[in-house]
């Protein structure tokens, strides 16, 4: 936190007019530089700013200014506040969203039901700043306006942050996990496809018949036997 003093150039102004306080002092006091201080002096500077009297704000008492006056060495010191402001309280609501903003949240909301579905509604309500009824309208396309919608994405409108739309993402992908999908059949790897397996090794009965000369003698032999069935038959 600073410890200027609230307007600085008008309590200069004042200081400046009111007291015999040198402009190192001065400039010390408002943390502004002592050539600007001297122009407020000559009337250069700040002209039209009405002083404002740091005594009567509770920024400075009268004897700090009398030390200063008489010593000017002497650096001026900034009066505590008696007044101690508690911490803001963090207000809970739908996102603000400002009016010249606000027609295109159905667009942002028409993006992130596409390319989103897995977000609830109330994920959409805090992203974009709508209400239920308008994201129902924009998804069932019962919207006033469904025929001239196009998909936005709310980050480049500026409705929302890339932290804060990944964040809700992930968040619905934890609560909803996607189902596995099938991928088909695929091709199995080579130490699969070149295995010899013992049983699908051919016996020697089927090596033969594999066998071309094999093939050939048994023909010859068949029809040997074949002649010589003729010839007894005879």
């Amino acid at each position: 936190m600073s410890n200027a003093p609230l307007m600085p150039k008008a309590t200069a102004v004042w200081l400046v007019e009111n007291t015999a306080l040198s402009f190192d002092q001065v400039a010390d006091f408002t943390k502004m530089h002592p050539l600007e201080v001297r122009a407020i002096a000559d009337g250069d500077a700040a002209q039209g700013i009405k002083g404002m009297d740091p005594i009567s704000t509770g920024q400075l008492t009268r004897d700090e200014i009398e030390k200063g006056e008489k010593d000017q060495d002497y650096r001026l010191r900034l009066s505590e506040s008696r007044v101690v402001l508690p911490p803001a309280a963090k207000k809970k609501g739908p996102r603000y969203t400002p009016v010249s903003r606000r027609h295109e949240r159905p667009s942002a909301i028409l993006w992130l039901v596409r390319n989103h579905p897995e977000l609830k509604d109330a994920q959409i309500m805090r992203l974009v700043g709508t209400t239920k009824t308008t994201i129902a309208a924009v998804r069932d396309r019962t919207h006033w306006n469904a025929s001239t919608l196009t998909p936005m994405d709310p980050v480049t409108l500026g409705l929302c942050s890339q932290i804060e739309l990944d964040f809700e993402v992930q968040r619905a992908a934890k609560e909803k996990p996607t189902d596995q999908q099938y991928g088909g059949a695929t091709l199995l790897p080579a130490s699969e496809t070149t295995r010899k397996d013992a049983e699908f090794e051919p016996t020697e009965k089927q090596r033969d018949d594999l066998n071309v000369d094999a093939v050939f003698a048994k023909l010859k032999t068949i029809g040997g036997k074949k002649a010589e069935d003729e010839g007894e038959n005879e």
